[in-house]
């Protein structure tokens, strides 16, 4: 009995006995909001998959080059369903401006998280098209669009985007002059992505 009283005495004294306290270390860093050297990634969003990098020109700045395909999907009363791929590639300089302010309110902006102005040029060289029509050919076009937009990174690769703008079209002729056209519309984008 001494035993077990003598065992309860000492783990008594242990649960009650206080430990040291520790206070927690603030981390600041001195180091500018910035955004990343090089993110590459691949997105699909609204019809399409692309392949993209973003490259690092100042700390607010990035030039993000993509190549992937666009689709297009139609229905008609008088023809089958049909759908169309394209191939494009894009140059498109952003400028992330709320970097600064969200890293001062401890909020993320590694992958390039923040809100974006962008410059977006695309080019859909044309030619042969994927379809499940045959043999079609679309002529070249080249897209500018000035997007504002949002980028967020949800857990540790995957991310989404989020954009709208104006958007300016040119549709190049085929070789006997058909198809040449200028055209003004609203660009959207949204995409998930993977970042690697």
């Amino acid at each position: 009995m001494k035993k077990v009283f003598l065992m309860l005495l000492v783990c008594s004294f242990s649960v009650v006995s206080p430990a040291q306290t520790v206070k927690p270390v603030q981390v600041t860093s001195s180091a500018k909001a910035s955004v990343e050297k090089s993110v590459f990634g691949i997105q699909t969003g609204y019809l399409g998959i692309w392949v993209n990098n973003e490259a690092r020109l100042s700390n607010s700045f990035a030039l993000r080059s993509e190549i992937g395909f666009t689709a297009q999907i139609w229905n008609s009363s008088f023809e089958k369903a049909g759908y169309l791929l394209t191939p494009v590639i894009r140059l498109e300089p952003r400028w992330y401006y709320n970097l600064r302010k969200r890293k001062s309110r401890s909020k993320r902006i590694d992958g390039n998280s923040g809100n974006f102005l962008s410059l977006q040029t695309s080019f859909y060289p044309g030619g042969r098209a994927i379809s499940n029509y045959d043999n079609v050919n679309i002529n070249p076009f080249l897209t500018v669009a000035i997007l504002w937009g949002m980028r967020r990174d949800i857990g540790r690769h995957f991310n989404f985007e989020l954009g709208v703008g104006p958007e300016y079209a040119h549709n190049y002729p085929d070789r006997k002059g058909y198809g040449k056209s200028d055209n003004f519309g609203l660009a959207f984008l949204i995409r998930i992505g993977y970042r690697f």
